[in-house]
């Protein structure tokens, strides 16, 4: 193999790695975005959760309380929490406690999506995609006790997984077939 080919073969894999994990951080979230309003759409209710005491939308008001209170008084309300970055992808719609806690449960999918998706892509580069099924065995053992005890993240595990483990398959077969060109 010559210098210039070597190099276009080193070009090609740090490519699709970068194009793997870089794109998946894009797809993943937009499949769960996806399939969380498919669900809302055909109907499937979530279970219903009491959200507490609810103050009235910004800008209303709300008669004062106690004895002989005669004015109203304007309730501040707090915005929305911002998704945690690092969680992933943000919930399916603002104020959603299903997704919220989904998302709180399996915390670090953001991390763990990069790995498996750069595991995934460098087994298919390297020949050897009977590693992928070490991947899927590590990341479901990895996550079993906290699906476990929060099955509500157990969907969207699912969802996420597939999503990006097809983003990385394909990025991988894709890459593997340009080094079969250059080879």
């Amino acid at each position: 193999m010559s210098f210039a080919t070597g190099t276009a073969v080193a070009g090609v894999v740090v490519a699709t790695l970068v194009l793997s994990v870089l794109g998946g951080m894009l797809v993943t979230p937009w499949v769960l975005r996806a399939a969380a309003r498919r669900s809302a759409a055909e109907g499937e209710v979530p279970p219903v959760r009491d959200p507490g005491p609810v103050p009235p939308p910004p800008g209303r008001t709300s008669p004062a309380t106690g004895p002989g209170a005669a004015t109203a008084t304007r309730v501040p309300v707090p915005p929305p929490p911002a998704p945690d970055p690092a969680a992933g992808a943000a919930p399916s719609g603002p104020g959603d406690p299903l997704a919220t806690e989904a998302v709180q449960t399996l915390r670090g999918g953001t991390w763990i999506g990069i790995l498996e998706r750069l595991a995934i892509t460098g087994c298919l580069l390297a020949g050897y995609p009977a590693g992928i099924a070490f991947v899927v065995a590590i990341k479901g053992l990895g996550r079993y006790p906290e699906l476990r005890e929060h099955p509500v993240g157990a969907e969207r595990f699912m969802i996420g997984t597939l999503a990006s483990m097809i983003w990385a398959g394909a990025t991988g077969l894709l890459g593997a077939a340009i080094l079969g060109l250059l080879r």
